[in-house]
């Protein structure tokens, strides 16, 4: 059968277009090595015909059971990675046939690179497969609802060889540096062998785009500075997000806050999320405009969004940067006691802004949602972050994905709302303690239930209010007259 798989995956690969098939001996050589054999039969009848990723699985268990590798996760995984990497060119050669693309259209070359990606197996079609994915209406309009199932679980080997193996190695330096491109990867640490990164100046610095290997949207990209440094977000930033809707007009582009709490999970490395999605925050509407008195070609607007969000509109880019700047600069100094908003504890700062660009109806659109990662005895995790109240669901940092209303769930959810289910509909269950309130309350307002199916439909909705509940308490405006206070202080 192992014959069969490597002619199998040789021949996706030639389908796929990732080599050509002059190339398909130097690849079976290459493959064969990998797995410690040393001949290849002249003739294999019925080879193996079934997506890439399955036959890869094929191979893996193979290597597994003839002692090629041990059955520890990051073995399979190192070795899966060295196997596609036979299957794709160099990074010069992608590079090259990406800007080949590009003279086509911008869009006809993240479609050529999105779907290398797929299919060098770079992105895990596989396991994103296994997340659980469901729209829900609330108040600001319908949200994306994910319980990330995604990663795969660690078995114990690896887990010892993981405590065992710790080396202090910085070499790559984080998990987003260019070294990653082509690294075969070690115990506790990604195997990205298959990986590939394109070329994509932005401000004449080295910037590159990459896609998420798990991604949560259409075309989820992630574009990153090659130095190692840490977020931050300043005009620079903002001129970089615009640059970049220049280059690929097609795609949305954000950044995290680059403040902890009120950021993302990586905040060492400078770097931005891209993609072709319209996420629910792009369809918000306006609560109310407003002037922008020292920038008369803007079109300003505050949003109708659990979060602080103000909305400039602009057919002039210095315009608009100038514009944004100088709310980032009056946000980072504002306090107002009556919103429990202080700009610094000490010299410790705590408001800046998490921003997102896109190109709408041929103007520049920008984003920028406002920030404070302040703590306090009553909430110890954020003010403006996600309280106790909504924990059972939420309780990690809301990044750009969730501020643009996405939410990405814990694992731990697919058991916790299947009792929940069975609570509603009076059979036995084992509700968490966590949820028993919120299952008691749902209980009670809609009644015992015997339809499974609408079960299910209430779970959504009562979970796509509880993300409302969530973003809303990462909104550090709760009235509008506070927003109007800011927004006077903006115009002083």
């Amino acid at each position: 059968m192992i014959y069969q798989d490597i002619s199998g995956l040789i021949q996706k690969a030639v389908e796929k277009e990732l080599i050509d098939q002059a190339d398909h001996i130097y690849v079976r050589n290459q493959v064969m090595r990998l797995l410690h054999l040393e001949s290849f039969p002249e003739k294999v009848t019925h080879q193996t015909n079934d997506f890439i990723p399955n036959i890869l699985e094929k191979i893996i268990a193979y290597a597994v059971g003839n002692d090629v590798i041990e059955d520890v996760f990051d073995d399979k995984e190192i070795l899966t990675a060295n196997i596609m990497n036979c299957l794709i060119a160099r990074p010069s050669v992608i590079n090259e046939t990406f800007y080949k693309k590009y003279e086509e259209s911008p869009q006809a070359a993240t479609d050529y690179f999105y779907s290398l990606s797929k299919n060098s197996n770079y992105i895990q079609m596989n396991r994103i497969a296994n997340n659980i994915h469901f729209k829900a209406d609330s108040a600001y309009g319908e949200m994306d609802i994910t319980i990330n199932l995604s990663k795969p679980e660690k078995d114990p080997e690896q887990i010892r060889r993981e405590r065992e193996k710790k080396l202090q190695i910085d070499y790559p330096t984080c998990v987003l540096c260019v070294e990653n491109e082509g690294y075969a990867g070690r115990t506790g640490y990604p195997a990205r062998a298959n990986h590939r990164i394109i070329r994509v100046p932005l401000k004449g610095e080295s910037w590159y785009l990459q896609y998420s290997p798990y991604v949560y949207y259409n075309e989820h990209s992630i574009v990153l500075a090659e130095e190692h440094r840490d977020m931050k977000i300043d005009k620079n930033a903002f001129e970089r997000l615009l640059t970049f809707t220049d280059q690929f007009p097609h795609y949305f582009i954000g950044s995290n806050a680059d403040l902890p709490i009120a950021g993302g999970s990586i905040l060492s490395h400078d770097h931005y999320q891209a993609g072709h999605y319209e996420f629910a925050m792009a369809r918000a509407t306006d609560a109310f405009s407003f002037t922008l008195e020292n920038f008369p070609k803007i079109k300003a607007s505050v949003l109708k969004w659990p979060l602080s969000v103000i909305r400039l509109q602009c057919g002039e880019k210095e315009q608009l940067l100038q514009a944004a700047d100088h709310i980032l600069q009056t946000w980072k100094s504002y306090s107002d006691d009556a919103a429990d908003i202080r700009a610094f504890t000490g010299d410790t700062p705590h408001n800046t802004i998490t921003p997102i660009a896109r190109i709408r109806d041929d103007m520049y659109e920008l984003d920028l949602v406002l920030r404070n990662n302040r703590t306090s005895e009553e909430h110890p995790m954020g003010i403006f972050h996600p309280h106790a109240d909504v924990h059972h669901i939420k309780k990690e940092n809301i990044g750009l994905i969730e501020v643009l209303g996405l939410a990405v769930l814990p694992a731990r959810l697919k058991d916790e709302l299947a009792e929940i289910k069975q609570f509603l509909l009076g059979h036995t269950s084992d509700v968490v303690k966590y949820h028993q309130e919120w299952a008691n309350q749902i209980k009670h307002e809609y009644g015992t239930i015997s339809d499974s199916e609408q079960v299910d439909i209430i779970i959504e909705k009562e979970i796509g209010k509880k993300f409302a509940r969530v973003l809303e308490d990462a909104g550090v405006f709760k009235e509008r007259a506070a927003f109007e206070r800011f927004i006077k202080n903006v115009n002083k």
